[in-house]
């Protein structure tokens, strides 16, 4: 008997769709890190610590971002600011996030999964994630307003540098076992 018909189809969506929620909701996780707290892996497209310009990161790496920038010490007041407000935002965030999985853990664990249930609450995590994401946009667009094109120009290429050496170095293969 194939496992995937003792779900039913409605409810396998149901559930497909909030895992992949939840993969989203997991990943905001990662964007505010506690001021002092080393960083963490990174999200796509980002430096470690977060995504975007390296909101969320720690106040070392920010400052060496903008160290690459030649960033003025107005420009890095700013920057700091506007960073620092971020990452505040997004704790509040990522907490309510943890609630939301939470709730989802309990839906999960009961004798009868309400796919209604599920589905409501898969709604409140892709609203969740919508509110980080536009929360990251604004921050990014508040710092462009601070930094001159070149500048962002520099960034952005750092970060696609970035990138790249991320990538090759996940499909590299992995090292031989010593032994």
């Amino acid at each position: 008997m194939n496992s995937d018909s003792l779900i039913p189809r409605g409810l396998r969506g149901v559930i497909l769709g909030t895992a992949i929620a939840l993969a989203g909701g997991a990943s905001l996780t990662a964007w505010a890190v506690p001021e002092g707290a080393p960083a963490r892996p990174a999200a796509h497209g980002g430096p470690h610590g977060g995504p975007g310009f390296g909101w969320g990161a720690s106040p070392r790496q920010l400052e060496r971002l903008l160290d690459s920038v030649k960033a003025t010490d107005a420009q890095r007041s700013q920057i700091r600011q506007i960073a620092q407000a971020a990452a505040a935002d997004l704790k509040a965030q990522r907490e309510a996030g943890r609630d939301l999985r939470e709730q989802q853990a309990r839906l999960f664990t009961q004798p009868t999964v309400d796919a209604q249930a599920v589905e409501a609450l898969r709604q409140q995590m892709v609203a969740q994630h919508d509110q980080a994401s536009r929360r990251m946009s604004q921050a990014l667009l508040d710092a462009s307003r601070v930094l001159t094109v070149e500048q962002r120009v520099q960034l952005a290429e750092r970060m696609k540098a970035r990138h790249e050496r991320m990538e090759r170095h996940h499909r590299a293969p992995p090292p031989e076992p010593k032994g």
